[in-house]
């Protein structure tokens, strides 16, 4: 996996799934019963157990880090709740300049030791790459700014827009908040790391290369200096493509809406790619599933591609399907797919 971020080619394509580490596990689900979403982040041995569930029964070429983008937020003062079926809640929204004070630096080996301690917990026991991971700066500020989730992020853009200092110092300051936790990750062990700005395909191109893009270069030009493979991903950011690239990640996560072969082609060689099946897709019958997954394989690049989904895991998808999914990628062969 780690050759393939670095653009190389291997007989054997590595997989893995966003989302693999809870959700659709039943050995997930038992030790839920009995510890919160955030409070199993907070102590080190159920976070590297949980990371460690997937690899043992799916196969996978890399575990996750099991934890949450807003972690470091609540590591640092900011209240707030994962409400089941909602996501993180804010009980403080920072809607002006004098609620960034609520924003201090992230020190993890302070504020959150557990964190590197349960990265350094899974590490010891697997035979795979860890990926570390944290939130993009403008996911993180959409729900600092929403107070919670939200599909359009109108007050995120309207602070964006019409306060651009405020909008810029926000940014910076979970710019370093993310460099800061994924430091400790890496220090830990995590060989690779991902970036999560999940909902920055609301933002118009111009919007975008304006108020986000410059923070996001500064953020992966600080994580250049780990010597690890960068990994950038956002949901619906087919008209972002080229300046996502300018970002200077080591690879793309591509989603479902564009295929790979047309990514390749509007990517520079450089960079790496990931993704991208359908996660409803994983809900389907194994005919139907079978033959979305070899759709996908037959567009990837001969090089520098990871397979995974387009986003995470489902909670209805059924554990066995992901791993037929796994021995599928596995076992897949160009030539025997009929592609050059």
């Amino acid at each position: 996996m780690l050759a393939a971020y670095r653009g190389g080619r291997s007989e054997r394509l590595p997989v893995w799934f966003m989302r693999q580490a809870g959700r659709s596990l039943p050995e997930y689900r038992a030790i839920r019963e009995r510890a919160g979403l955030l409070e199993i982040g907070r102590v080190p041995e159920l976070a590297a157990e949980v990371t460690l569930q997937p690899v043992r029964r799916y196969g996978v070429d890399a575990a996750i880090f099991f934890s949450d983008i807003v972690t470091p937020l609540q590591a640092i003062g900011v209240e707030l709740e994962i409400r089941p079926g909602t996501g993180p809640v804010i009980a403080s929204p920072v809607r002006s300049a004098r609620d960034l004070s609520a924003l201090r630096r992230f020190e993890p080996a302070v504020d959150a030791p557990w964190l590197g301690e349960g990265v350094r917990l899974a590490v010891a026991e697997l035979d795979v790459p860890l990926i570390g991971f944290a939130g993009g700066p403008f996911t993180l500020a959409s729900y600092l700014v929403e107070g919670g989730p939200s599909r359009a992020q109108t007050r995120t853009k309207a602070l964006m827009l019409s306060e651009p200092l405020t909008w810029r110092r926000l940014l910076e300051r979970l710019c370093d908040i993310a460099l800061d936790s994924l430091r400790a990750q890496v220090q830990a062990g995590a060989a690779a790391v991902q970036v999560f700005d999940s909902w920055i395909g609301s933002l118009a191109p111009e919007q975008y290369e304006r108020h986000v893009l410059p923070v996001v270069r500064r953020l992966f030009d600080g994580l250049s200096e780990l010597g690890v493979p960068r990994i950038y991903f956002g949901v619906g950011t087919g008209h972002l493509l080229e300046l996502i690239a300018r970002a200077g990640p080591d690879v793309v996560g591509v989603d479902w809406r564009v295929p790979l072969d047309a990514a390749r082609a509007r990517l520079p060689g450089r960079v790496a790619l990931q993704g991208n099946l359908d996660p409803a897709a994983c809900l389907a019958p194994w005919p139907v599933l079978e033959r979305e997954v070899l759709s996908v394989l037959e567009r990837a690049p001969e090089r520098g591609y990871v397979f995974n989904l387009g986003h995470g895991v489902l909670p209805e998808s059924d554990p066995a399907a992901l791993a037929r999914i796994v021995e599928l990628v596995h076992t897949f062969r160009r030539e025997a797919a009929g592609v050059a």
